[in-house]
């Protein structure tokens, strides 16, 4: 069995969830999913990044330890990871013992061959991104752009890691490793980013300035800078678990693409004598109703509210339904209402009420054998083939806005299928080919229903065991054979009705 190890980025707890970190975590679930499905062993890591400047003000200004913080924190990504059915086999967090032990044994790895060195520093330095920055960090116009808010100018003694050493190795590393980044024009990005030389990266913030992060082994006037402490959790959670490492894919946005992902860690492990992670896929940004998120203003979504409101799954779909993965995205009421209507309710609730309604009213509530096979069948079942064959491969790639397309085509065309049989009208006769008629659609009708489901479970797990068990149907274990169409509900009891998509309570506003 293939090992599939992925990982989220571990979100900063200076803040509490939104719907950025609610779509990373069901995309990188969605994936993981799909790799089980594909009989992949998976491991899944997700956490939080604890230590930091802003961690630290924060505390301070609640007035509580900054421990106390994190760990209240902590439990609202934790919260939302069980709210969105998110199977993670793993949280770390980086005030765990377990992964300051192995950011000390870097770190001291490290020093000891010389790839750390003691120097003092004058620039500017970001607390909001708690970074120094350079003069080409500047807009045209040479202000700084607001993304590093207020920045100061200071003189300290600090350690920096030879990262400018390594800058020819990693250039030629993503030349002769092309899909290392997803999508794949991002990692022209980086290799934009490398084409200007690199500078050696302060690894180190003096005690009297941060208490709050890991005690430098060597030094213990200073603690480690919040990336390099972060970026350790994908390798100091898999230590101990052989055959994991390297990772698969490391989930993430965009924004945390360059420098650290894409330049620090891979040259980090490098120095350490470790493999690169074998692909980052770096994941774009959502706006609300067209403009930023904001909390201040109003323009926000809280991702569990939202899925006690509107159901985890209906969720679920949206987001993986509206966003291209890579690409940005814009999420409003009134498009997830749309979505939630046609394709949700209207399409794929009518056909599971549809089916049930229409066995029991002409088979007593058991699915019955297909007698014949005519066009209308024949069409279907074709149709079914060409799906399953293109939303695999679609998955494979990450397409899963398009796979999803296509799997509610597929749902579309079995509603439209059912208007063609109109099994209401062969109920009525008594003629013995109508009523082989009746036979073989309401047994179609069921099939293509439990095959459009088994598209589903990857983006909609609570959805497809509730839509199995009102078919009367346990999927089998392995996958790929639930993708074949047979009769394998033949003689199954149904439920007498199935409420999955209710009518939410909040309409989009007029215009």
């Amino acid at each position: 069995m293939k090992t599939f190890y992925i990982t989220t980025a571990i979100d900063y707890v200076n803040g509490s969830p939104h719907l950025g970190h609610a779509y990373e975590k069901v995309l990188t679930d969605v994936i993981a999913r799909f790799r089980r499905l594909m009989g992949d062993n998976v491991y899944f890591l997700t956490g939080v990044d604890e230590h930091g400047q802003k961690v630290q003000q924060t505390a301070k200004k609640r007035g509580i330890p900054p421990q106390q913080f994190c760990d209240e924190v902590s439990e609202e990504f934790r919260a939302v990871c069980k709210k969105l059915n998110i199977s993670n086999d793993d949280f770390i967090r980086t005030t765990e013992e377990r992964h300051k032990k192995v950011v000390c044994q870097i770190l001291q790895q490290l020093f000891d061959k010389g790839e750390i060195y003691k120097a003092e520093y004058k620039g500017f330095y970001s607390t909001r991104q708690e970074q120094f920055l350079q003069d080409k960090d500047r807009n045209p116009d040479g202000r700084w752009p607001e993304i590093f808010g207020e920045v100061t100018e200071i003189t300290e003694s600090n350690y920096f890691f030879k990262l400018a050493s390594y800058q020819d190795w990693l250039i030629e590393f993503l030349k002769k490793n092309e899909n290392f980044v997803f999508p794949r024009y991002r990692q022209k990005q980086v290799l934009e980013f490398l084409s200007e030389p690199l500078n050696d990266l302060c690894i180190s913030r003096p005690k009297d300035r941060l208490e709050w992060g890991i005690t430098l082994p060597f030094d213990d006037n200073f603690v480690t800078y919040v990336w390099f402490d972060a970026l350790v959790n994908y390798y100091s959670a898999v230590i101990d678990k052989p055959g994991l490492w390297p990772a698969d894919f490391h989930v993430i946005g965009k924004d945390i693409l360059v420098p650290p992902h894409a330049v620090y860690w891979p040259i980090m492990l490098k120095a350490c004598g470790l493999e690169a992670p074998k692909s980052l896929l770096a994941h774009g940004w959502w706006s609300i109703n067209g403009t930023k998120m904001s909390k201040s203003t109003g323009n926000f979504v809280e991702p569990i509210a939202f899925a006690d409101q509107y159901g985890v799954d209906a969720l679920r779909y949206f987001l993986i339904r509206e966003m291209s993965v890579g690409q940005d995205s814009d999420f409003s009421l009134q498009q997830f209402l749309i979505r939630y209507n046609s394709e949700l309710a209207n399409n794929l609730g009518n056909l599971v009420n549809r089916t049930l309604n229409m066995t029991n009213r002409f088979s007593a509530g058991v699915v019955p054998a297909a007698e014949v096979s005519e066009e209308p069948e024949q069409a279907l079942k074709a149709l079914w083939e060409k799906t399953r064959d293109e939303v695999i491969p679609l998955c494979e790639g990450f397409q899963f806005h398009i796979a999803l397309e296509r799997t509610f085509a597929f749902i579309t065309a079995t509603n439209a299928y059912i208007e063609t049989r109109a099994p209401w009208k062969l109920g009525k006769s008594a003629e013995a080919k109508d009523q082989a008629l009746l036979k073989t659609s309401l047994a179609t009708m069921a099939e293509a229903l439990r095959l459009g489901v088994a598209l589903l479970p990857a983006v909609m797990p609570e959805t497809t065991v509730k839509i199995n068990g009102v078919l009367g149907y346990t999927a089998g274990a392995v996958w790929k054979d639930e993708l074949i169409w047979g009769s394998r509900l033949t003689g199954s009891k149904v439920a007498a009705t199935a409420i999955l998509f209710p009518r939410p309570q909040t309409e989009p506003k007029a215009g």
